[in-house]
């Protein structure tokens, strides 16, 4: 089980997960539940530039469609091709087996990132 409070989190309920300038991105277990069940993940391509705050995927569910935003600019260094798949990873595992996307940025973890406690006030107000 990954340590919930390792994780940054953004307003758009993803968690980010650090590993020198390397960023792993996914959905939160919040976003996934309110979602409801995954069944399509479109994702960008490996070698794709994205920049914080735009739309880089889409997350699609029985209930609705989502969009996927990028939490930091940078460039995408791996997809997880095994949530493409099988999009129901996005539920049963969203911290692990869930994750989405690898971003390389220059300079580590962007500012202004929710920590879990900050991320938990949100969900839960």
């Amino acid at each position: 089980m990954t340590d919930l409070s390792t994780l940054h989190y953004t307003e758009e309920h993803e968690w980010i997960a650090a590993d020198g300038d390397t960023l792993t991105v996914g959905i939160t277990d919040y976003a996934a539940d309110k979602l409801g069940d995954v069944v399509f993940v479109e994702l960008p391509a490996v070698g794709t530039e994205v920049a914080a705050g735009t739309v880089v995927g889409e997350i699609e569910s029985t209930k609705s469609v989502g969009e996927l935003y990028a939490p930091v600019t940078g460039t995408v260094v791996e997809v997880n091709d095994a949530v493409v798949d099988d999009p129901s990873l996005v539920n049963a595992e969203p911290f692990a087996g869930g994750w989405l996307i690898k971003v390389s940025v220059a300079g580590g973890t962007p500012d202004g990132l929710l920590d879990r406690d900050a991320y938990v006030a949100l969900t839960e107000g």
